[in-house]
């Protein structure tokens, strides 16, 4: 089933132009089911039945694998077949009857306005490394933008008179805005501390470590948890809490949800509504601590 598998990635790549963590992700789960399904003696597309991937579902349930990481594989699975019938590999989508598991959506880990100013404060300027993480901390929480893009900008990417970035996934792109603290603190990083960290003066990253390469992801998250532990802040938090802090702030001070969606990034506005029910449920925890009445 390799063959198969190896042939609807290079499907996804080439014609549905999708990101390299979705094929990724894709390719996971499919190997994952081809591993299992070899154990019943089947190697072929065409060899399964809806009895085996029920039985696949089963044992990732009797695992006690999470109902998301059910949904997703579910998902994988059909877009597969999808693919299997649309090449006729395949006759019957032996997919169709499976039903993913209903997933309770958690409640985003959102920052107090008072934790990101905090947060915020923590890199000084007194080295080229606290000016670079306070401007990629600045511009993190001003944008809501995701780690991986965060560390993929370009300094092409970055509009200083406009005061907005590009954010690039593949085919599609979008811009967004940046206030005058992120500004400021990218106005310092470069003029104070890029032409130091950089070792190529061709090199295009905006944001480089010591070495003079691009941040990676392992190095932003323990930079985050860092400042995060420097600035009290007792619970655990990642670069995405800053992205859903940006949000539900937004969204509490009166933006509308279509441009946080915009901002965000997101292709459903299901997955922005989120936000706004984390802020309700924070006003009525307010409401039912302090109301006299209450």
């Amino acid at each position: 089933m390799e063959e198969q598998i190896q042939s609807f990635l290079t499907y996804l790549h080439n014609v549905k132009n999708t990101s390299r963590n979705t094929e990724l992700s894709y390719q996971r789960d499919l190997r994952k089911l081809s591993a299992f399904l070899e154990t019943m003696g089947i190697c072929s597309a065409e060899d399964i039945t809806a009895v085996s991937l029920n039985a696949y579902i089963r044992y990732l349930e009797q695992r006690q694998f999470s109902a998301a990481t059910i949904s997703r594989s579910i998902a994988s699975i059909k877009a597969f077949f999808h693919y299997l019938l649309r090449e006729r590999l395949v006759y019957t989508d032996v997919s169709e009857r499976l039903k993913p598991p209903r997933v309770e959506k958690k409640a985003p880990d959102i920052l107090t306005r008072e934790e990101v100013e905090r947060l915020l404060a923590q890199p000084g300027c007194e080295s080229p490394k606290e000016i670079r993480d306070k401007a990629m901390l600045e511009l993190l929480y001003a944008t809501g933008i995701r780690v991986s893009e965060l560390i993929g900008l370009k300094v092409s990417d970055v509009n200083m008179q406009m005061g907005y970035i590009l954010c690039r996934d593949r085919m599609k792109e979008r811009a967004i805005p940046f206030g005058n603290q992120a500004r400021t603190a990218l106005s310092e990083y470069f003029f104070k501390a890029r032409s130091i960290l950089i070792r190529d003066s061709k090199e295009q990253a905006l944001f480089v470590n010591y070495s003079g390469s691009p941040m990676s992801r392992q190095g932003f998250w323990k930079l985050i948890k860092f400042y995060a532990r420097k600035a009290g802040i007792e619970r655990e938090i990642t670069p995405h809490t800053l992205r859903h802090s940006f949000a539900a702030h937004l969204l509490a001070n009166g933006a509308d949800l279509k441009s946080v969606q915009e901002m965000l990034g997101h292709s459903d506005i299901s997955t922005t509504q989120i936000y706004m029910r984390t802020e309700q449920e924070h006003i009525r925890e307010v409401y039912s601590k302090t109301h006299p009445r209450s």
